[in-house]
C-alpha cells in the first residue's frame, strides 16, 4: 500500500511516499528548485519520490493533503468579518487569490497530478485531505518509537488551531485540547522576529539565537499587555498589538510605541534593545510550554512526549523541556515544520482511515535518520564533476577520513555531501559544512567568510553518541539537532561578564569552553548525537577526528548559501564551494581543493552569490 503524502501553497513544500508503515522517501521542493521556502506544488519531490520506490504513479492508492482548504477560508473569512472594518485592504488582497485559487485546491492538486503522470489515473478518487494540526501530531507520533505518547503540536496556524495536545495510543491519536486563533504562541514569536528585521518563517532561529546576548527586561512588558497566560498553559493574544490576524504585517504601531521603537530595517545594526527583546519573547515562550506540558502531564500520566509544529523547532525550549524531566522520553519530529506534515498526512490515513495495527521498532524510531532524500553515486558526481570542468581526485573510504581528518585539523573549512540529503532544516552530517570545534578563530571565520552571515549566530556541535555526556549536561540521543544543552563544567573556561563590564556582542570576542567555536556565549549548545547505526560513515570521521586529536566533536553547519537551501546535487555542491571561502568539497569518494580549480568558472558558470 502506496500513500503519497504533499505541503504546498504556504512554505515549505515538500511530499513524503510510504508503503504501509514505512517512510520510503521525503524531500523538500525547495532542494530542487533552489527557492528558498518554496511554496509551489512538489512536482520535483512527487517525482523523486515515485523514483525512489521504484512503482508506477498507479500503484499509489492515495494522495493525501497536509490540510482542508475550506477550513482555512472559513477562518479567513469570520476573522474578517469580526474585525471589519478593520483590515479591509488585505481582505481585498487576499480574497481573489482564495477564489482564483486557493479554494479550489482540490482542483488544482488534479491538475498537477495529471500534468505528472498523465490523466489516466483517476486522481480525484484518490485525493484525501487530513487537517493541518493532526498531520503535524501523525508526523510526531507514527514516527516515534513509543506505543503511547502525550503530542503537543503548536506552531502559527492550521485550519483554526495553533495549539493541540493530544494522546497517541496504538495507531489512534486523540485530541485532548486545543487552542484557536488568533491566540497562536508560534505567530507571537514570529511577530518578534518581524518586528527585530528578520523574515518571518525563516528567521525564527535567528531570534532564538540572538536571545542568550540580551537580558529578559521585557517579559513583565509582554505578559501585562501582550499575552495571558493561564496556570495550564493556555493562553489569550491581546490582538490590538497586532496586525496579523486582518493586515498585511506582523505589528503595528501601538506594538512600536510599547517598546519604544519601530521595527528594524532588515540589515542594519542589531541594537541592545532588540537583544533584550530577543531574550525576552523566548523566555516568555518556554513558560507558556512547560506550563502546557506540566499541565498535560498531570492529567494524562504519560511516560513519553512527541513534538511538532513550528515552535517545536525552538531547540532552546526543547532543552527546557528535557531539564523539567516531565517526561522520560522525548521524540520530536526532525521535519516539524509544514514540510513533515506531509509525511504526517500519509501516516494518518494509513492508521486512522485505513485501521492499519501499528508497530513501534526496539528503542528506534522510523525515520531512518531523516537521511530521506536523494542520492548520487561516484559514477552520478563524476558525471556532473565532468561537465562543471571541475578539478578532483579519488580516494578510498579509509584514506579519505584519513584526508579529512588531517585538513580539519589544520583548521581548513570542508564542504561534506554524503550519500541521502536530509528531511527537514537541519543538516546531520550528509550536506554538511564541518571543521575544528577547538580553533578560536573558525566561528568568526565560517560566519564572516563563509557564510556571509549575522557574527552572532552560533554552530551546532556534531559529537559521538558515546561521549556527549561526559561533554554537556545532556544524558540523552539527539541525533535530528532538536536539543539546546548545557556544556558541562570541566569543559568551561570561567568568564563573568558582568564583573568586566562586557555586554552585547562584546561577548563573541571571549573564548569561553575548550570548544569555543560551538560553545555559544550562555555556555550552551545545540548538538547532535551521532551513532553507528544512523550514520556511519559520519561516526567513522569523528572517530578517526577523536583517535587523532581526544575531541569526539566536529563543527556541523548547513551546506548552503545565502538565500538558497541547503545543497542537494553535486552540482549545488559545487557552485556554494566554488562562490565561497570554502577550502575543500568532498562528495562521495571525490575530493576538490580550492587551489586547483579555475577561478574563471566562479563567473562563467554561476552568478555571485552571498551565502547564508
Amino acid at each position: 500500500m502506496y500513500i503519497l503524502g504533499i505541503s504546498s501553497f504556504y512554505h515549505d513544500s515538500a511530499a513524503c511516499l510510504i508503503k504501509d508503515n514505512e517512510i520510503i522517501a521525503a524531500a523538500q521542493e525547495e532542494r530542487f528548485t533552489r527557492i528558498k521556502n518554496d511554496s509551489s506544488f512538489p512536482k520535483n519531490s512527487i517525482k523523486y519520490c515515485v523514483k525512489e520506490a521504484k512503482i508506477e504513479p498507479n500503484e499509489i492508492l492515495n494522495v493525501v493533503f497536509y490540510e482542508k482548504p475550506f477550513l482555512k477560508f472559513e477562518r479567513l473569512l469570520e476573522t474578517y468579518l469580526a474585525f471589519a472594518p478593520k483590515g479591509f485592504k488585505s481582505f481585498l488582497n487576499s480574497m481573489p487569490l482564495w477564489l482564483k485559487d486557493k479554494l479550489f485546491q482540490k482542483n488544482i492538486i488534479i491538475n498537477e497530478l495529471q500534468n505528472l503522470f498523465g490523466s489516466s489515473i483517476d486522481w480525484r478518487e484518490k485525493l484525501l485531505f487530513s487537517q493541518h494540526h493532526l498531520s503535524h501530531a501523525a508526523s510526531a507520533f507514527y514516527p516515534s518509537p513509543f506505543d503511547r505518547a502525550a503530542i503537543l503540536s503548536i506552531d502559527g496556524v492550521g485550519e483554526w488551531s495553533t495549539t493541540t495536545l493530544s494522546i497517541g495510543c496504538g495507531n489512534e491519536i486523540k485530541i485532548l485540547q486545543e487552542i484557536k486563533f488568533p491566540h497562536s504562541l508560534g505567530l507571537l514569536y514570529s511577530a518578534f522576529t518581524y518586528h527585530i528585521g528578520f523574515k518571518v518563517n525563516s528567521g525564527e532561529y535567528k531570534l532564538m539565537g540572538l536571545a542568550p546576548y540580551g537580558e529578559p527586561i521585557y517579559i513583565d512588558k509582554i505578559k501585562d499587555n501582550l499575552i495571558k497566560i493561564a496556570d495550564d498553559g493556555s493562553f489569550q493574544i491581546n490582538i490590538d498589538y497586532f496586525d496579523f490576524a486582518t493586515g498585511l504585517k506582523m505589528t503595528n504601531e501601538k506594538f512600536d510605541r510599547l517598546f519604544e521603537c519601530k521595527r528594524r530595517a532588515p540589515e542594519t545594526n542589531i541594537e541592545k534593545k532588540h537583544m533584550d527583546m530577543a531574550a525576552s519573547i523566548q523566555k516568555v515562550t518556554e513558560e507558556i510550554v512547560l506550563k502546557l506540558l506540566r499541565n498535560i502531564s498531570q492529567k494524562t500520566k504519560e511516560k513519553n512526549l512527541c513534538m511538532a509544529g513550528g515552535v517545536a523547532l525552538n531547540c532552546v525550549v526543547n532543552g527546557m523541556i528535557y531539564k523539567e524531566k516531565l517526561f522520560e522520553n522525548i521524540w520530536i519530529q526532525p521535519a516539524s515544520g509544514d514540510s513533515g506534515a506531509a509525511l504526517g498526512a500519509a501516516l494518518s490515513v494509513f492508521y486512522l482511515n485505513y485501521l492499519k495495527k501499528r508497530k513501534t521498532l526496539s528503542n528506534t524510531d522510523s525515520m531512518k535518520g531523516s537521511l530521506l532524500g536523494p542520492n548520487f553515486n561516484n559514477d552520478d558526481i563524476k558525471s556532473e564533476l565532468d561537465f562543471l570542468k571541475a578539478k578532483y581526485f579519488f580516494l578510498k573510504k579509509e584514506d579519505l577520513i584519513d584526508f579529512v581528518v588531517k585538513e580539519i585539523i589544520s583548521e581548513k573549512a570542508i564542504g561534506w555531501m554524503q550519500g541521502k540529503m536530509e528531511f527537514g532544516p537541519r543538516a546531520l552530517g550528509n550536506r554538511s559544512i564541518i571543521a575544528d570545534p577547538r580553533s578560536p578563530t573558525m566561528q568568526k571565520k565560517l560566519n564572516l567568510k563563509i557564510k556571509k552571515r549575522e557574527s552572532f549566530r552560533p554552530f551546532a556541535p556534531s559529537i559521538l553518541l558515546e561521549d556527549a555526556k561526559e561533554w554537556f549536561e545532556f544524558n540523552f540521543e539527539s541525533p535530528y539537532m532538536m536539543f539546546v544543552a548545557d556544556l558541562d563544567q570541566s569543559k568551561k573556561i570561567d568568564r563573568n561578564f558582568e564583573e568586566n563590564n562586557i555586554s552585547g556582542f562584546e561577548k563573541l570576542n571571549s573564548n569561553n569552553s575548550l570548544i569555543p567555536s560551538v560553545t555559544h556565549v550562555d555556555f550552551s549548545s545545540r548538538l547532535q548525537t551521532v551513532d553507528k547505526k544512523t550514520n556511519k560513515l559520519f561516526y567513522e570521521l569523528l572517530s578517526k577526528f577523536k583517535k587523532e586529536t581526544g575531541f569526539p566533536i566536529l563543527i556541523n553547519t548547513s551546506f548552503n548559501m545565502r538565500g538558497e537551501p541547503i545543497v542537494c546535487s553535486p552540482t549545488d555542491a559545487f557552485k556554494c564551494f566554488i562562490n565561497t571561502d570554502l577550502d575543500i568539497l568532498v562528495i562521495g569518494n571525490y575530493i576538490l581543493k580550492k587551489e586547483d580549480q579555475d577561478q574563471k568558472l566562479k563567473h562563467e558558470l554561476f552568478e555571485k552569490y552571498e551565502l547564508d
